[in-house]
This record gives C-alpha cells, sequence and structure tokens, in this order.
C-alpha cells in the first residue's frame, strides 16, 4: 500500500493556524498559537499533526482516512474524527473534534484545499478500508449525499435513545419478529445481510429463525452497541458477524441467501436509505434470493381537514402585524404564509377526512434500479366522494414480507395502530372545492437531493362536473412545493370529529378499495403484484 504523498502535495504539507479549541473540554480548551499543522504520512497511514507547544513534544493527531474537515466561516473551520485517533498530551484524554481559527482568508482556503487534495491521492486511492478492502474510488454513497447531512444521519442512529424509539414502535418491531419466526423456512441454513442493522435487533431474529450465519452491516457508531448486544446473546452471537461500514464500501467472505433492512423513512422514501438496500442486492444478493421487506407502496388519497388548514394559515399571522415595536412586518407575511405550507405535516390524522379512494404507487424492492429512486412521479386520479373543500393530498406507506410460508404486511395507514412513521399531509396553500362525484387529476413529483430527502411537487385540479363534462378541462388548479427534509411533526391526537350523514360508512372503507392480493413468487422469480381492483389506481415501480 503506498501512502506518501505524491511531489504535488509535498509543498502542501505544512501550514500555521492561530489558535485551536479543543472541544471535549469542559468548557473548551484554547490553546493559542501560532501553531504549527503538518500533513504527513511517515506513521505508515495518513495524518494530520497540530503541534501544541513549540518543540513538537506535545501534538493532536487526526487520522485522515476518519476526520472530517467543516467550513465554520471565512477564518474558523471544524476538524472531527470519527476513529479514536491519537493524542500525545499529558494527562488528557483524547478530543475527537477541534475548531482551527486562521490569520486570513486566504490561510485557511490554503489548508483547505491541502486537506482535500491529502484525502484524495493519499487516502481514497492510496488506502486500505477496516475491513481489508482497497477502496479505488470515492463512495458511491459519498458522492450523492453532502457530508453534513450524513454526518448527522449517523450520529442520530448512532443513539441508544433513538434506537429505542424504533424498538419500542411496537407495530413495527412486532410484524418484523413475525415476519421471520413466520417464515423460519426462509432464514433456516440461510446467510442473511442485515442491511443497516441498528441495534441489531434484526440480526437476533434471523439468528433466532435458524440463520447459518448473519452479516450485521451498520455504518454509524451503533455498531459498537450491536456488538455488546448480540455479544450478550452469546447462543445466537456465535453466527452473527458485525460489520461496521457502509454497504456501498463493505466486501462480504459470501454472497447472502436473503436480505433483511429496515430502510423505510416518512412516506417511505425519506432518507434514501431505500437506494443502500437496492444497492446491498445487487452487491450481495444471490439470483432469486429473497428480500424481507420484499415490496413497498405508497398510498395517496385527497383529504379536507378545516382545523389543519387554520392552524397553518394562523402561524402566519404574527407577520401581520403593522406596529410590531414601530415596526410593519407585513412586507413579509406572504413569504411566511408560503413558507408554513412548505412543510409536510407528519401526524395520526382520522380516516374520515379522506374524501376519495386512495391510489397506489408500488416499488419492488426486487427489481427497482437505483436510479429510479432518485426522481418519483406518480400522476394522481380519484372521484370525490362527497362535496367539500379538498386541503391536500394524504399519504401513507405499507411494505410486504412475502415470504414462502406466510405474507406479512407492515401498515401507516390511518386508522391502524399508530406507527413512529404517523402519515403525512401535503397542504395546499389554496384549497380546491369539488362535487360528489367530481374528478380530481394531477401528479405527485418526488424528487431526491443530496441532504438525504426529496422535494416533492403536488398539483391537484378539480375537472369539469355535471353536464357537458365529458368536454374535459380544468375547473380549478392548486400546487404546492415542499421539502421532506423539514416537515411539521404535529403529534398530538387526531382531532374529535363529528359524525355526519357522509361518516356512515366504515371508517376504513375507504382504505379496503386499495388491497391487493399478493400471491407469492413463483419460483422463476415473476410478478406477483397482480391488478388492483377497478376503483382504485396502482402504479408500479
Amino acid at each position: 500500500m503506498n501512502t506518501l504523498p505524491s511531489e504535488n502535495l509535498k509543498h502542501l504539507q505544512n501550514f500555521t493556524v492561530s489558535s485551536i479549541n479543543l472541544l471535549a473540554s469542559n468548557p473548551p480548551k484554547l490553546i493559542a498559537g501560532p501553531l504549527s499543522a503538518v500533513f504527513r504520512s511517515d506513521s505508515g497511514f495518513p495524518e494530520l499533526q497540530f503541534f501544541l507547544e513549540p518543540d513538537g513534544e506535545h501534538s493532536l493527531n487526526f487520522d485522515l482516512r476518519t476526520t472530517q474537515l467543516f467550513r465554520l466561516g471565512e477564518l474558523q473551520s471544524l476538524c472531527v474524527s470519527e476513529g479514536e485517533g491519537s493524542e500525545t498530551i499529558k494527562e488528557r484524554a483524547y478530543s475527537k473534534g477541534i475548531t482551527i481559527h486562521f490569520k486570513e482568508e486566504g490561510e485557511s482556503s490554503s489548508f483547505h484545499g491541502a486537506f482535500e487534495q491529502w484525502k484524495t491521492e493519499v487516502v481514497i486511492q492510496g488506502s486500505t478500508l477496516p475491513n481489508g478492502t482497497v477502496l479505488s474510488s470515492k463512495s458511491k454513497f459519498d458522492d450523492k449525499i453532502e457530508a453534513s447531512s450524513a454526518k448527522m444521519y449517523f450520529h442520530y442512529y448512532g443513539q441508544l435513545l433513538h434506537q429505542q424509539n424504533m424498538l419500542q414502535d411496537y407495530v413495527r418491531t412486532g410484524s418484523y419478529y413475525a415476519a421471520v419466526i413466520e417464515n423460519q423456512a426462509d432464514f433456516e441454513g440461510r446467510v442473511v445481510v442485515d442491511v443497516g442493522a441498528g441495534s441489531g435487533i434484526l440480526s437476533l431474529f434471523a439468528a433466532q429463525a435458524g440463520a447459518k450465519h448473519v452479516y450485521a452491516v451498520e455504518a454509524s457508531e451503533m455498531a459498537d452497541y450491536a456488538q455488546k448486544l448480540i455479544a450478550g446473546n452469546p447462543i445466537l452471537a456465535q453466527r452473527i458477524t458485525v460489520i461496521k461500514g457502509k454497504v456501498e464500501d463493505v466486501e462480504l467472505p459470501e454472497k447472502a441467501d436473503i436480505l433483511i433492512s429496515e430502510p423505510m423513512g416518512t412516506l417511505l422514501v425519506n432518507e434514501r436509505m431505500l437506494e443502500s438496500y437496492v444497492i446491498a442486492r445487487d452487491r450481495f444478493l444471490v439470483h432469486n434470493g429473497k428480500m424481507f421487506p420484499t415490496v413497498g407502496r405508497i398510498h395517496m388519497a385527497p383529504f379536507s381537514d378545516e382545523y389543519l388548514y387554520v392552524e397553518i394559515a394562523n402561524k402566519a399571522l404574527f407577520w401581520q402585524q403593522q406596529n410590531y415595536y414601530g415596526v410593519d412586518l407585513t412586507a413579509l407575511h406572504g413569504t411566511a404564509f408560503q413558507g408554513y405550507f412548505s412543510q409536510p405535516v407528519v401526524d395520526a390524522f382520522d380516516p374520515r377526512l379522506l374524501v376519495a379512494p386512495a391510489v397506489s404507487h408500488v416499488i419492488n424492492f426486487t427489481t427497482v434500479k437505483e436510479e429510479d429512486l432518485y426522481e418519483i412521479n406518480i400522476p394522481l386520479k380519484f372521484t370525490a366522494s362527497v362535496g367539500t373543500r379538498i386541503h391536500g393530498l394524504a399519504c401513507w406507506f405499507d411494505v410486504l414480507f412475502n415470504g414462502s410460508t406466510t405474507q406479512r404486511w407492515l401498515t401507516t395507514a390511518p386508522g391502524a395502530p399508530t406507527t413512529h412513521w404517523y402519515q403525512l399531509r401535503c397542504v395546499l396553500s389554496q384549497p380546491i372545492y369539488v362535487m360528489s362525484g367530481q374528478e380530481i387529476t394531477g401528479h405527485l413529483h418526488m424528487i431526491a437531493h443530496s441532504a438525504q430527502s426529496y422535494t416533492i411537487n403536488l398539483t391537484m385540479s378539480a375537472k369539469m362536473w355535471g353536464p357537458g363534462a365529458e368536454q374535459g378541462g380544468i375547473l380549478q388548479t392548486s400546487s404546492c412545493r415542499l421539502d421532506l427534509k423539514e416537515p411539521y411533526y404535529r403529534m398530538s391526537q387526531p382531532q374529535a370529529y363529528t359524525t355526519t350523514a357522509q361518516d356512515q360508512q366504515q371508517p376504513n372503507q375507504l382504505l379496503q378499495s386499495q388491497d391487493l392480493h399478493l400471491p407469492s413468487l413463483d419460483e422463476d422469480g415473476s410478478d406477483f403484484i397482480q391488478p388492483p381492483s377497478n376503483d382504485s389506481s396502482v402504479h408500479i415501480l
């Protein structure tokens, strides 16, 4: 392995910084300079050293293979290491992060440029990953996901309190357990890969079902906790190997017969982990291997909720003040109003708010291409069951575990037991009016972005109704643009709604029309999604 710097890096080895702050200290400790910062690789691996004293006796060292650098301002940067690193300050514990202060903007820019070149030429092109795999190019994950988003994402899932929140979602965890144990025949004696293993609970379920061996792949610090949890179950632990790394990067000693994962986010696709699940399929799964879950469906239906609409609109009333400490705020009211309506609403709502049978968009995880998830365009077509104001589009999802013995669904539908995903609603700033029997059309267009989420563009239109409607034409159209990354978490209990004549139907009646009957996969792996009933639409990806 060659970790020596090339000739063009030799002039980018030594820099002077004004001072650094040790973030691990409480309060953070300032070390005044000037200090010398050196990029070097003579220790056997590329590192960044900050010499804390003129004699060079004490230094703070960062392994460049696990270090990231972020610009906080023109003269200030943040340097953090994901590994344990090395620390030679006497009587001090190792600090994983420091802030760096520069004297001039030019020095800051040069330092950042050197850091990037060292990472590119020495670390990426000539390093060995912890699992022994040579990485010949930048990670596919890193190419499409911005570093700050990935860091926060892995930090979030690296904490036990968030894992506990998911484990205590008994609909989620119980459904996975039942899907695995009820389909023991799929796991017994098989090699399993747990994609994004988190706490390792699914790996333990697979081992309970008799898996020959389970590879638990987890990129966050949670991998260390998973190792502890698995070791605490010694009978199962001997058949589970925890691998710390991204599925885009790691290599496994053998192919998997079955993948298991919990890759679903809000609206199924948020956090973009479905892409990693598909990548794991292409990299690790044998031909005709099984995937748990197998299929995901996004369900959509128009809704009417005057309470919610007024609640959101009223948030912008602050900006209608004409004398706020002598200042007229009204110039920003329109912008604030649209801003509040750009947030998808995450909560649990009463299914009686739905005003038409749902349509569905199906994603078959066994066949979908990763690139198909970059942009998702779903045509919408509904027939209103009542005359009302439509305030937007309600969305939820479910996933199928298509086992050889039993098929099991995990659903987040309104009216079903609530999960930590809740449901999601896109609220129009301009509601549309419909009559019973009137046709509603439009489309839901989702575009993936590098912050591990999606930009949502929704358009809904009310078509002509009554005599002459066969001539077509649009009476009213409303649209909105939302960021799935920035939802409004509205976790209060659903409003108590007065029962009216239109509510005499069963609460779940509007949901039943979108149910699909899915037989088991044929041995040749042929499609098993059957056409839906005539009163709902399904779009398959």
